[in-house]
């Protein structure tokens, strides 16, 4: 059952994407223009997605743990690290350049569009180096 769950949370969070033109690398280098041609529609997703998480949050019950799995899946760790620092410049950075983070650019790849084929080639080799370079590091996950 937690399996079908998080297939079908999947596609819905895809069609969201999708819908609202998060795969469209535009979109994401536009609202990163604030002093061009700027582009609201992120800011217009981000909120939505707080909004709805808010109600989730306000209604559901907590104490009792979800629905699914015996207990909550909370990372333990709160330092901020080099790794930390450097991994989120890289993000941002690629983030900025291509327009693409992971969950659009994987949706993206169904549309044909070689940015997104090139983004998640990319994506693969560089998790690739990553785990053979820090191979000593725990990665959650």
């Amino acid at each position: 059952m937690s399996l079908i769950v998080s297939f079908l949370s999947g596609i819905i969070f895809a069609l969201g994407l999708g819908i609202s033109g998060m795969t469209q690398p535009q979109k994401i280098v536009g609202f990163l223009d604030l002093f061009g041609n700027w582009d609201p529609a992120l800011a217009f997703v981000m909120v939505g997605a707080i909004a709805v998480h808010s109600v989730a949050y306000l209604t559901l019950k907590p104490e009792k743990g979800p629905a699914l799995k015996g207990s909550y899946s909370i990372p333990k760790k709160s330092q901020i690290t080099k790794s930390l620092v450097t991994g989120s410049l890289l993000f941002g950075i690629g983030w900025g350049l291509s327009g693409f983070c992971p969950g659009p650019g994987v949706v993206s790849l169904f549309s044909g569009n070689m940015a997104s084929v090139n983004f998640v080639v990319s994506m693969v080799i560089g998790m690739f180096i990553y785990r053979k370079t820090f191979s000593s590091d725990k990665v959650d996950g």
